[in-house]
Parts: structure tokens; C-alpha cells; sequence
């Protein structure tokens, strides 16, 4: 029992540091990340709401399927909504952002998209990975 309360005593720092390593600054650029793929999508421009997400083979999208990979991801967008109609106007709202380690942090949040014919929504979590062109998503589950 002393030698388990001696490791985790030593590791609470080490926890603690790698959390605290990302910064509001950091949380404020995932929030612009946000923003920068509303306004594109509600513009029409799957390529620039895209821009959020890791161009990485390793980038997942979960929905009903599994999607693996950026360009994989960027097609099922690009059939799915493959109109200004089916698009509508976006709106991301009552997010959370939670640091998962030193360069992952963990969004969850609803989406509402607002259509002539209908208002679809739901719920997503997103992991963003810190990455050398910025934070970017490299996970995404939206039901």
C-alpha cells in the first residue's frame, strides 16, 4: 500500500503538468477551428470545412459507418450533402473541450443543421490532436 501511494504521489505531477500543457490559448484555437468549419460549411465549402480535420489516413469519422482516412471522410461529406440544400445552415452549440494529455483534447457538443425541409441534429465527440499546421480533428463520432 505505501509503494502504491509513493508511485502515485510521484505520477501526480507528472499528470498534472501533461494537463495543464494545454493552454487557453490552445482551447481558444480549437474553439476558432470550430468557427473557421461553420462559416465553411454554411458557404458551401466542404474542402474548407474539411480543413479542420488531420489530412491523415489515420483520421476516423463514426457515424452509421466507420470512415478511415481524410479523403475517405471528404468524399462521404461530399456525397452525403451534395447540395446547398442538403447542406443548410450549421450550427455547433453547447460544446466542451476537455484536455486528454499534452496534445489531445477531447470536444463534445451538439450540431443542428437548419434545412428548408427539415432540422436534422445530434450529438459529437471529437478528439483534436495537436499537429504541426495546428490543432485538428482526427477523430469524430456524430450521431
Amino acid at each position: 500500500m505505501k509503494r502504491f501511494l509513493l508511485v502515485a504521489l510521484t505520477l501526480l505531477p507528472v499528470i498534472a503538468t501533461a494537463a495543464a500543457r494545454v493552454s487557453p490559448k490552445d482551447l481558444a484555437a480549437i474553439r476558432a477551428v470550430l468557427d473557421a468549419q461553420a462559416a465553411a460549411w454554411n458557404r458551401g465549402d466542404i474542402d474548407a470545412y474539411m480543413a479542420g480535420y488531420a489530412q491523415s489516413d489515420d483520421t476516423m469519422f463514426v457515424g452509421t459507418d466507420v470512415t478511415r482516412g481524410w479523403t475517405k471522410v471528404r468524399d462521404r461529406y461530399k456525397a452525403k450533402y451534395d447540395s446547398r440544400a442538403k447542406m443548410g445552415t450549421l450550427v455547433f452549440s453547447d460544446l466542451d473541450l476537455r484536455p486528454a494529455g499534452i496534445d489531445d483534447v477531447v470536444v463534445t457538443g451538439a450540431w443542428k443543421l437548419t434545412r428548408d425541409a427539415d432540422t436534422p441534429h445530434g450529438r459529437f465527440t471529437l478528439i483534436f490532436h495537436r499537429r504541426p499546421e495546428g490543432w485538428r480533428i482526427v477523430y469524430d463520432h456524430s450521431s
